[in-house]
């Protein structure tokens, strides 16, 4: 039975299962302020409804189950001058991600398609994480200006390694293979046996055995796995210009020559917020992460990078942003220390 339904995500009751599907295909299913609140709105009536024992989340169209938030209307809202609409879509997310992370429901997520930004925020904190064949995962958000956010300052630290370092200074993609060997994914599963997972969720069946009765095999593992030798080697250096030193170093390696490349491309204040976090984010709780995300949105909303990222690869499509300050050497320490101390204004809880 449908209980709610807009032309941006629908929800049904189905049994025993709150089927949650994000409905914007041709937007990659990015989030708006409206999708965000629905979804607050709905997961809060299903929390006291006896018949749902559990949430599934679902995108359509087949090319991404969520490709974050809505960036570009945030960047419209700050040209437009209306930041308190800018900060409501920010808080409106995170908001959506603590509860989500806490929800006292197993959420099941079936991902099939691009997942990244706010998609892996409604996703990743669950603890069942379904991979299709085409799962592409990624937190790309260095190459416009931003930083890894959603619960990821706490996540990625606390992967294998050193792979979450790479991932959130390069925010490059990778696939069912490597998400499965690092944690990001809990299963495999082909996208046209997602449907048959809603139908046993629905029906009440146990889900480790909904899940396992569609099972695919595994993938195989892709170049974060392949060379993680090397990313611990290089990455778990003390500072971004060190690792870059150390993959420029690597004898012969054309991964390292192409991970040293991608980096330099990226916003030279974001390496340096992100390479904070990584360091930080082990010992942190994921409300405490969020918290922490927000003050450095904070700094990042009244600054350059984020506006000109936004500019150089979704408006103009130039892919040539001009990064202030251009290079690592010229982003000040200090200023990255003090973005992740409180901004003297009252700070959501996130908890």
């Amino acid at each position: 039975m449908t209980e709610a339904a807009t032309d941006e995500v629908l929800f049904e009751t189905r049994g025993a299962l709150g089927l949650v599907t994000l409905n914007r295909p041709k937007a990659l299913n990015a989030l708006t302020l409206g999708m965000i609140r629905a979804m607050q709105d709905q997961l809060r009536a299903w929390e006291t409804d006896e018949r749902v024992t559990r949430v599934a989340v679902q995108g359509s169209g087949g090319r991404a189950f969520c490709a974050g938030g809505d960036v570009r209307r945030i960047y419209e809202a700050d040209k437009a001058g209306q930041t308190e609409a800018m900060f409501a879509i920010w808080q409106g997310e995170y908001d959506l991600v603590a509860a989500m992370a806490r929800y006292p429901k197993p959420i099941v997520a079936l991902i099939d398609g691009i997942v990244m930004g706010g998609g892996v925020g409604i996703s990743v904190h669950g603890p069942v994480r379904v991979a299709s064949e085409s799962y592409a995962f990624a937190m790309p958000e260095v190459g416009i200006g931003f930083i890894p956010d959603v619960g990821t300052t706490a996540l990625l630290p606390r992967l294998p390694g050193h792979a979450g370092t790479y991932l959130a200074l390069t925010g490059s993609r990778i696939g069912a293979g490597d998400a499965l060997a690092l944690g990001l994914a809990t299963h495999a599963a082909r996208a046209a046996d997602f449907p048959a997972i809603v139908d046993d969720l629905a029906a009440g069946i146990a889900i480790a055995q909904a899940v396992a009765a569609h099972a695919a095999p595994a993938p195989e593992a892709g170049p974060v796995i392949r060379e993680a030798g090397l990313i611990d080697a290089c990455f778990s250096a003390d500072s971004v210009q060190a690792i870059l030193d150390r993959l420029d170093a690597a004898p012969d390696s054309e991964f390292a020559a192409e991970t040293a490349r991608t980096i330099r491309l990226r916003s030279p204040t974001s390496l340096s917020l992100a390479f904070e976090q990584m360091r930080r984010g082990a010992s942190l709780t994921v409300p405490e992460a969020i918290r922490t995300e927000y003050r450095l949105v904070t700094r990042i909303m009244r600054g350059h990078d984020f506006y000109e990222g936004v500019r150089a690869v979704l408006v103009d499509k130039d892919n040539r942003p001009a990064w202030q300050p251009a290079t690592l050497d010229t982003v000040d320490p200090e200023a990255i220390r003090a973005a992740f101390e409180p901004a003297g204004e009252t700070e959501p809880s996130f908890s």
